[in-house]
């Protein structure tokens, strides 16, 4: 078990890496398309499109970025009665915890999948910019399926004995 585990963390931390890089691509091209609309909009020139480009871009951005955070442990954690109990049911708390959010991200990357191809299907395009929205939606899927194997990776820790790092 403990190799599957290691072979699932190294495939993770590849994947987190490439995606924390496009996540800050499109951030850069987010806070670059912002300044932009702004210094141009004061002479009377706003860029077109810049509400749908911040919101697909945000959406791959949130997306890329969420596994990462998991890792991390940078989300927030409202702890204040867990804290006071004793390891072992921590411990199965977590497992609980990890369990029902693969299950939570599985099905949101399923569904955001069924979205991506029905938008593909129909050749859904965006109002403004007329841009094909199913890769962002693809995107998003992609993103719910690594924190799922990020999530399921640390049950596997669980239930190896490995148990959670401390926060």
């Amino acid at each position: 078990m403990t190799n599957l585990i290691g072979y699932l963390e190294r495939m993770s931390r590849i994947l987190n890496s490439l995606m924390i890089a496009i996540a800050g691509f499109f951030l850069v091209a987010m806070m670059t398309l912002a300044c932009a609309n702004v210094a141009l909009r004061n002479f009377g020139i706003p860029i077109k499109g810049t509400f749908e480009l911040m919101g697909l871009f945000g959406a791959v951005v949130a997306a890329f970025a969420l596994a990462k955070t998991q890792i991390n442990r940078q989300h927030i954690a409202v702890d204040v009665l867990v804290r006071v109990f004793p390891a072992r049911v921590k411990r199965v708390l977590g497992a609980i915890n990890y369990l029902i959010g693969t299950i939570f991200f599985v099905l949101a990357a399923w569904q955001t999948g069924r979205l991506g191809t029905n938008l593909w299907e129909v050749h859904e395009l965006s109002e403004t910019l007329r841009i094909v929205y199913f890769p962002f939606v693809y995107a998003v899927s992609l993103g719910c399926v690594v924190i799922a194997l990020v999530l399921m990776i640390e049950l596997l820790k669980v239930f190896n004995g490995e148990g959670e790092k401390d926060s």
